[in-house]
């Protein structure tokens, strides 16, 4: 398998992006410190999950890749809720929403087949 799936380069992508958005204090101040913090920290997380994932052989350790792949599909649904929930807070807008939400759902249905093509092999 290679080193770098392009899932792990669009969760990349997400984690960069979800930083950018939320160290700039004009859409997140400080108030909102423990939604911040959970927001960068699931991102993180997606990442880690994924990159420790594809690190596991798949002949040997199976049903802990699956596992990672699964808790990586559970952390985009939570940053998914994260970021709707600073819309209906209105600390950003729908239009921001809209690009964040493409990028949190490229790595879930990219994550889903691949959990999807392990499970089968």
């Amino acid at each position: 398998m290679e080193s770098k799936l392009e899932v792990i380069v669009k969760a990349a992508e997400l984690m960069q992006y979800t930083m950018q958005v939320t160290s700039n204090r004009k859409r997140y101040p400080v108030k909102w410190l423990n939604l911040i913090q959970r927001l960068q920290n699931t991102c993180m997380e997606i990442y880690e999950l994924l990159l420790d994932s594809n690190r596991l052989n798949l002949n040997t350790a199976k049903a802990a890749r699956l596992e990672l792949q699964t808790k990586a599909i559970s952390s985009c649904d939570k940053l998914s809720c994260y970021i709707e929930m600073s819309m209906n807070l209105k600390i950003i807008g729908s239009k921001t929403v809209e690009h964040w939400q493409k990028k949190v759902n490229d790595v879930k249905y990219m994550t889903l087949a691949w959990r999807k093509n392990d499970s089968t092999r």
